[in-house]
C-alpha cells in the first residue's frame, strides 16, 4: 500500500437544506405563471387572440413556435 492511499482525508458530511411546502409554493406558482405566459406568446399570440397589434411578437417567437410544433403559416 502506498503512502498516498493511507493518508486520504475522511469524507466530509454535507447536510442538504430542507425546503418546506410553505416556502416553495410561491416560487412554484411564479414558475407556473411564467410557463403559461411563455406558452401563450409562443402558441397563441396571433390573429383573433392577439394582445399586441402587429406581427412583432409573432416574429420574435417564430422559431420557437416551429420548434415546439405550433403551426403558424
Amino acid at each position: 500500500m502506498s503512502q498516498a492511499a493511507a493518508a486520504a482525508p475522511a469524507p466530509i458530511a454535507v447536510e442538504l437544506p430542507t425546503l418546506s411546502l410553505r416556502e416553495a409554493w410561491p416560487w412554484a406558482l411564479f414558475g407556473l405563471l411564467l410557463a403559461v405566459l411563455a406558452m401563450y406568446f409562443v402558441g397563441a399570440e396571433q390573429g383573433a387572440t392577439s394582445v399586441f397589434a402587429g406581427n412583432a411578437v409573432h416574429e420574435w417567437v417564430h422559431d420557437a413556435r416551429h420548434l415546439l410544433g405550433f403551426p403558424c403559416h
